[in-house]
């Protein structure tokens, strides 16, 4: 079997301390001002020397070992998926890995992957929590493991979150389609205890209410996460021809994917005779004859946040309880 290498083989190498070597590799070559012409030196021998860190020995010494434990609803969503891909390089930057879960909605996985994540001994958590999942997250909080969490938030728990500000953003979308002269409006939500979502219908509800539209709720449709293609199919032929809306607005992507699809079954020409905004981008949106207005999340922002936010209270640098509420926008081709 071939020895691996050592830090005492680099060191040997270029002719300098296994000391230095270990700040070099570590990350702490600033911090104990190593030069950059002896870093590179460094750096480039492991890598010829093919070096592969122990992770395992430098966490029995330092008590961390710089992974994170990431855990979002779901994964084939392009939000989600554009949200981890941040996240693991925003945590590369800061010399951690991360170790990705989907609890695809069910709280029962979310446990399973939690156990797991935890049996890894990551440093923290990033958490997008599926519904039901409260005492789970306030469990894990009392631990004292750091944590984050993204996208959805409980307000009676106090805890680190990076959020966007639903209300609002639905309020907007809302508010454009009025704007335009709509006024009989559908909405599509998931029927849902989650605050996020609830934020959202409530946005809507109150752009109509402010534009003077009596039984705002009248025109509001709520489907189930489990049945969502033939729920969907429903309350979209309501919504055309029974109550004849001239306008649909989608609340999330995965609504907006399956809303867009059956009202095109329908036959009905967007956005001529059934006017649409949608929650969040999706690459589909770029194949219609004409692209629809949508939310666009600050991903980017968000993932950068959480890790950062994280990363403080793991090397114990900030531990004060950070609340982050960002500012999505309304894209309009």
């Amino acid at each position: 079997m071939t020895r691996k290498t050592s830090l005492k083989d680099i060191a040997n190498k270029i002719g300098v301390s296994a000391s230095l070597v270990s700040y070099v590799l570590n990350g702490k070559d600033k911090e104990n001002r190593v030069s950059e012409e002896t870093a590179t030196k460094i750096r480039k021998a492991a890598k010829e020397l093919n070096y592969i860190p122990n992770l395992s020995a430098r966490s029995l010494k330092t008590n961390k070992s710089h992974t994170i434990g990431l855990i979002v609803a779901d994964i084939s969503n392009p939000f989600f998926s554009n949200l981890a891909r941040t996240i693991e390089d925003e945590a590369y930057a800061h010399n951690y890995t991360v170790i990705f879960g989907s609890s695809d909605e069910n709280e029962d996985k979310f446990k399973r992957v939690l156990d797991f994540l935890s049996t890894r001994q990551v440093d923290g958590f990033i958490i997008a929590s599926p519904e039901e999942s409260r005492e789970t997250v306030s469990k894990l909080k009392e631990s004292n493991i750091p944590l984050v969490l993204i996208d959805r938030y409980f307000n009676d728990l106090e805890t680190n979150s990076v959020t966007v500000d639903n209300f609002q953003a639905s309020f907007d979308a809302t508010t454009y389609l009025l704007n335009k002269g709509h006024q009989r409006i559908g909405g599509i939500m998931y029927d849902s205890t989650l605050l996020h979502y609830q934020d959202r219908s409530n946005g809507y509800l109150e752009a109509l209410k402010q534009a003077g539209i009596v039984d705002a709720d009248k025109f509001l449709r709520k489907v189930n996460h489990q049945s969502l293609q033939s729920e969907i199919k429903t309350e979209v032929q309501k919504l055309i021809f029974d109550d004849q809306v001239t306008a649909i607005y989608f609340s999330t992507n995965t609504i907006a994917t399956e809303g867009l699809r059956q009202i095109r079954n329908f036959g009905k020409k967007i956005p001529d005779e059934i006017d649409v905004v949608a929650f969040d981008e999706n690459v589909i949106y770029q194949f219609l004859e004409e692209p629809i207005p949508f939310i666009r999340q600050p991903i980017k922002e968000m993932g950068q946040e959480a890790v950062r936010i994280l990363i403080d209270q793991i090397e114990q640098k900030d531990l004060e309880i950070k609340n982050r509420l960002l500012k999505a926008s309304l894209e309009i081709n």
